[in-house]
């Protein structure tokens, strides 16, 4: 499994998914929706702590930094 996941995309996903947590917690967002967010939350989580989104080798991206080979 490659990385494709640059540091700011790993750290944008864990303030996401911070912030669910704490909207869910606080009871801001409530019922259906709150257990699908966490969901989310989790995926976040999970994805930036292996730098690798599925997603992203569908899709083709990449956020990681290129090495120079010089």
């Amino acid at each position: 499994m490659k990385k494709n996941m640059g540091i700011a995309d790993r750290i944008i996903r864990l303030i996401l998914a911070a912030i669910i947590i704490l909207l869910i917690s606080t009871k801001i967002i409530v019922g259906a929706v709150s257990f699908v967010l966490i969901g989310f939350a989790v995926i976040f989580v999970f994805t930036s702590i292996i730098s690798f989104c599925p997603l992203y080798t569908l899709f083709g991206l990449s956020t990681c930094q290129k090495e120079n080979k010089n």
